[in-house]
């Protein structure tokens, strides 16, 4: 019967229960990949959702705002040279002949200052007008109102000798389409 002992004590306790420990241990392990990928594909779900939720907002943002960017995507199609002279004849009528008169209108080639190191196209707009203080203000804030693409680039003001106007130098970045 000795000769039985070792063989019933390897294959009848010792064998069993290393086969069981290595089944429990397996199973341990595909339950903490199975875990560990059910957590990672639930954070990939909630961030999923929560990108979701952030871009049904911002396109019922958007949607309240289409009107406004119709209306950008209007001015900012048009031709610069166009608009900035109707849009000065408009304002011209707006205002006293004796207070405010456009003396010259250019639109220089090349970009220059902020523009040229811009992606976006634009052009330079340079105008010159003779006037008053307060009529080149309201001129001016009507132009840049009516235009919101411009970029005042560069105002010089000095005075003009025979009168009690000013000369107004003023070149802007009209940024186009």
């Amino acid at each position: 019967m000795n000769y039985f002992r070792q063989p019933i004590a390897l294959f009848g306790f010792v064998l069993p229960i290393v086969i069981t420990i290595a089944v429990i241990a397996g199973a341990l392990m595909i339950k903490g990949s199975v875990t560990r990928s059910f957590n990672e594909k639930f954070a990939h779900y909630r961030g999923f959702e929560q990108n979701k939720r952030q871009a049904l907002a911002a396109e019922a943002e958007i949607s309240k705002k289409r009107e406004y960017i119709e209306r950008w995507e209007a001015l900012v199609s048009e031709e610069t040279a166009s608009a900035v002279t109707l849009n000065l004849r408009e304002i011209e009528e707006l205002l006293p002949a004796k207070e405010f008169q456009k003396t010259a209108q250019d639109h220089p080639s090349g970009r220059k200052s902020f523009a040229g190191a811009s992606a976006q196209n634009s052009s330079q707009v340079a105008l010159a007008f003779r006037g008053t203080f307060r009529s080149m203000q309201k001129a001016l804030l009507e132009l840049e109102t009516r235009m919101p693409q411009l970029q005042l680039q560069e105002l010089r003001i000095g005075p003009e000798n025979q009168s009690n106007s000013l000369n107004f130098q003023v070149t802007y970045t009209a940024w186009e389409k």
